[in-house]
């Protein structure tokens, strides 16, 4: 099957050719990733690193794959050069936007650190929204989450993918996805709280 051909198929929902793209094409965007930091000179943490490799897969399905779709293959471009420019350019977005991490020993308040934070996020019962309105308060929580935690918890919880599935799906070690997955939790739960409901994450 040609490029294009294998493009159309994702694009139709072909879970085979997704998984085979998700196969043949992940490592390749992960080191073109990691080419434009040294061109830059930039260094990132692993985490951001998945972070923008996930807002690029995120980038690639949204509204039903409609950047995928746009590749034609013409001029005998072949799919991995026209996801190197994709790459490349969203990369090179993504460190002119980029603000400083906060350190996680940093006070957010006095005496506590986002440290403290996260090891206090354990989710552990599945009590999950019932009623209209807390419905519509996790749909606009979740519209205020980055593109790439929407894509996880597109993941996670509309496709029900396991954390393990995901960490397959994009070939990353399960510390970073279960230090995503708490992340994810926090900004939930916190957003809930603001709006005068409780959120437990499932586990």
């Amino acid at each position: 099957m040609d490029d294009l051909r294998f493009v159309q198929a994702c694009v139709k929902g072909d879970k085979q050719s997704w998984n085979e793209f998700l196969s043949r094409y992940s490592r390749l965007i992960y080191n073109y990733i990691y080419s434009v930091l040294a061109v830059k000179g930039h260094t990132l943490p692993d985490v951001q690193v998945e972070d923008v490799f996930q807002e690029i897969f995120y980038s690639l399905i949204k509204d039903n794959y409609k950047k995928l779709a746009t590749y034609q293959g013409r001029n005998g471009c072949s799919l991995a050069s026209w996801l190197r420019q994709v790459t490349i350019n969203f990369t090179i977005d993504y460190l002119r936007k980029l603000k400083p991490m906060l350190s996680i020993d940093a006070e957010i308040e006095e005496g506590l650190t986002l440290k403290d934070v996260l090891k206090d996020l354990s989710a552990d019962a599945v009590e999950f929204l019932s009623g209209q309105d807390r419905r519509k308060t996790l749909r606009e929580c979740i519209d205020l989450l980055e593109p790439a935690e929407q894509y996880f918890i597109e993941l996670f919880l509309n496709q029900g993918l396991s954390l393990e599935q995901i960490r397959e799906c994009f070939k990353i070690n399960r510390g970073a996805v279960d230090m995503r997955k708490n992340r994810i939790s926090h900004k939930l739960q916190d957003c809930f709280k603001k709006k005068g409901f409780k959120l437990d994450f499932p586990e």
